[in-house]
This record gives C-alpha cells, sequence and structure tokens, in this order.
C-alpha cells in the first residue's frame, strides 16, 4: 500500500475471521523506537480493496501533522479487513463480492448473472432469496434462529416490495410501517404481491431485490466488523501494550470500521491501559451499545455495555443527520432483522451511533463539533459529537476539523 501523505505509516491487516500475518504487533511497536508518542490507528468501513483503502488513508491523515502540538510525535497505522459498500453505495458488483465474501464463486457469478437478467420470472426471484442466504452463511453458519434477519427467510416477493417502496419512500419511518406490516401479513401478502407481471412491477422487484443483496451483504458485514474487532484488533492491542507500554494508542473507525475498533475493547486484555481515546465517524452499530441496561428491555445491556471504560481517555461519536445511509437503510436492515410486528413507524431502537450519537450511557456527554474545537472533550467517558457541519454523507470524513477532532479527544493536539 501506498500511503505518502504522512510517516511513519504502518499496515495492518485482517481477514473474515480476524487473523492477521505474524509481526504485526512488532511492527507497531518500533515506531516507538522511533520516537513515536502516539500512534493513530484507522479501520475503513465500505472500502474493499486495498488500492481503495489506500487512497482514503492518504486524504484522511494528511490533515493530522499541521494538527499536532509541540512534544509529539505520531505514527499512523491503516487497517484493512475485507469489507463491503454500505447500503446507500452502488449495488455491489461480482469482482467487489467475490472479494469479500470468498469461498462463493458460484453463488456470487449466479447472483451477479440474475442481476444483469432481471427474469420476469417467480423462480428467478425465489432462486435470488436461496443464493443470499448461501451468500451470507445463513443456513450453514450454525446460528440461532434470532440470529438471522427475517428477511432472508420470508416470502421473496413480499421483501423485495418492501424494499422497492422504502428506496422510494426515503424515510426510516415510511420504510419502517411498511416493513413490519407486509412481515406481519405473512408470505404472499405483501403490497403489489398479487401480479408478477403488472406494468413495471418486474423492474420495482428487482430493485428491490438489489436493496436485499445490499442489506444481505450489511448483515454479513457488521457481523465480520465484529469479529475483526474482538478476535483480531483486540488481542493485538494487548500484544502491542506489552511490547511498548508507553506508547499512546488512539483508535478510530468509519462506519462498520467503527464497529470493529469498538468491538477491540472486548478484545482487549485485562489491564491494558494504551488506547487513549476512540472516536467513531459515522458509526454503523446501535446507538445504546455502550448502555448498561437497555431503554426498551431493563433486563439487558446493550452489546458493548459499560466498556468505554476500558478507554483511558474519551470515547467519542461523531453523527451528521445528513448521513442517510444511517438515517433511513441501518434502522431498516436493523428492524428486518427482528421478526416482531410491533415494530411500527420510528422506533428509535434500530438508529444508529453515527445518526445521533451514544443513548443509553447516563452522562454522556453532547456537543456540537464547533464547541469541542473551541473548548476541548471532557478526559473520559462517551461523548456525542455533532458533526453535520462538515459531515454532509456517509463518507464524507476526510476533513482537518475531524482530524483536529481525533487530536482533541487524543490530547496530542
Amino acid at each position: 500500500m501506498t500511503v505518502t501523505s504522512v510517516e511513519p505509516y504502518r499496515e495492518v491487516d485482517f481477514d473474515k475471521d480476524g487473523d492477521g500475518p505474524a509481526g504485526q504487533a512488532e511492527a507497531l511497536a518500533s515506531l516507538a523506537r522511533r520516537g513515536c508518542t502516539d500512534l493513530v490507528l484507522f479501520a475503513h468501513g465500505w472500502n474493499n480493496s486495498r488500492s481503495v483503502a489506500s487512497g482514503l488513508f492518504d486524504r484522511f491523515f494528511a490533515p493530522f501533522p499541521g494538527v499536532t502540538g509541540g512534544g509529539v510525535r505520531l505514527g499512523y497505522a491503516g487497517l484493512v479487513w475485507p469489507s463491503m459498500m454500505f447500503s446507500d453505495e452502488r449495488v455491489p458488483d461480482y469482482a467487489t463480492l467475490s472479494a469479500v465474501v470468498p469461498g462463493r464463486t458460484a453463488t456470487v457469478a449466479r447472483i451477479a448473472e440474475l442481476i444483469a437478467r432481471e427474469p420476469a420470472d417467480e423462480a428467478a426471484l425465489a432462486e435470488f432469496a436461496g443464493l443470499l442466504r448461501e451468500l451470507t452463511d445463513t443456513e450453514e453458519a450454525g446460528l440461532v434462529a434470532t440470529e438471522v434477519p427475517a428477511f432472508l427467510v420470508a416470502d421473496p416477493l413480499t421483501v423485495y416490495t418492501v424494499f422497492a417502496d422504502a428506496l422510494e419512500a426515503g424515510t426510516a419511518a415510511e420504510a419502517g410501517a411498511q416493513a413490519t406490516a407486509g412481515a406481519a401479513a405473512g408470505p404472499g401478502a405483501g403490497p403489489g404481491t398479487e401480479s408478477l407481471f403488472g406494468g413495471d412491477r418486474v423492474t420495482r422487484l428487482w430493485k428491490g431485490a438489489k436493496e436485499a443483496l445490499r442489506q444481505a451483504t450489511y448483515f454479513t458485514m457488521k457481523r465480520r466488523a465484529g469479529v475483526v474487532g474482538e478476535r483480531g484488533l483486540g488481542p493485538l492491542l494487548g500484544d502491542l501494550g506489552r511490547r511498548a507500554p508507553e506508547l499512546r494508542v488512539h483508535l478510530v473507525g468509519h462506519s462498520f470500521g467503527a464497529r470493529l475498533v469498538a468491538h477491540a475493547l472486548r478484545g482487549l486484555p485485562a489491564g491494558v491501559r494504551t488506547v487513549k481515546s476512540v472516536t467513531l465517524l459515522q458509526g454503523a452499530f446501535s446507538h445504546y451499545a455502550f448502555a448498561d441496561r437497555l431503554p426498551h428491555d431493563q433486563d439487558r445491556s446493550g452489546s458493548l455495555g459499560g466498556l468505554q471504560g476500558r478507554v483511558d481517555g474519551p470515547l467519542v461519536a461523531c453523527h451528521s443527520r445528513h448521513d442517510k445511509a444511517l438515517r433511513v437503510f441501518y434502522p431498516l436492515a436493523s428492524r428486518l432483522a427482528r421478526d416482531d410486528a410491533s415494530l411500527l413507524g420510528d422506533d428509535r431502537r434500530w438508529w444508529a451511533v453515527g445518526h445521533d450519537g451514544v443513548q443509553g450511557v447516563p452522562g454522556a456527554a453532547v456537543r456540537t463539533l464547533e464547541a469541542v474545537l473551541r473548548d476541548g472533550l471532557p478526559g473520559s467517558g462517551c461523548v456525542s459529537v455533532d458533526a453535520a457541519r462538515v459531515v454532509a454523507e456517509h463518507s464524507d470524513i476526510c476533513h482537518e476539523e475531524l482530524a483536529r477532532l481525533v487530536a482533541r479527544a487524543g490530547r496530542f493536539d
């Protein structure tokens, strides 16, 4: 990989199971021996090739030398993992799917063929649904029923109609109401399923099928980000902490990469205190993840409940109302991952941390980006930062203001 905007730079690489090449912790520890006091490690989100990830790292890191204070020398690391584009990006193509879902060549090829042809055939749509289940390992991975998104096993015509309607509606509230109404009605009873060949029905169904593919890859990537963070990055940081305990580590993640670095806290060995800040940029995971008690279920905690305490500094979650992926499609995917007909309307339980920040954590601070850049951040705990002033859409994260935010979080400005 070529990253020319900053130096010294290292690469961290994990496969879908969180395994990486030997020597990565030592390569990062060598930065401390070169005089680096702090390490900024950035995990990409939707990037799916090394060249795309390299370009993102180059752009994202470029402002950091200009926002770093005296007496600090930064080292940089880009974390590469096999991820996928998020819901508001284009439909993943053959090459992309093949790269990030290894071992599914025949499945991917048939999916690509059906998408290209869009046959006016109910059997083809049913076959497409089966291919999505193969792609996501829902029938082979030993998942319990509650872990399988309902849209992968529900009636294809109903599901694809719901997704087509959601795309046209453009709001999470309307999408959720339509989705749950369709699920409650049962197989074959969704809106417009009475005729496959009427008007532009075929086009709309395949439009919905393509969205189902994006949502299926969303499910796969969400699960994978957690695995890579917990089994890969967390233990790596533990090893790094033993090799270079004086090196201050600052984790940054975008989209599913934010989920990855957050889940690294779960895999961080007890007693390791080298992670000095975590910054989540448009995080594609639940805004209740860090809650000790879920507001809608007091007997349960969030998936990462209380783990912000493993950060020896603040955990900062940037959010923007302009992020359509998290405003519309994340809640839709999260809602349809549950078979619950009571989830009508704009249900806050399915919102993302990149949409409205950390929720359900008592005492969590709320700031605007302007206020943080002017006044700084609390020294610890969760902080939600409204970054809508600079973040215009899901992937709009390469800004000097966000580099300054990371520097404020890490106390190296």
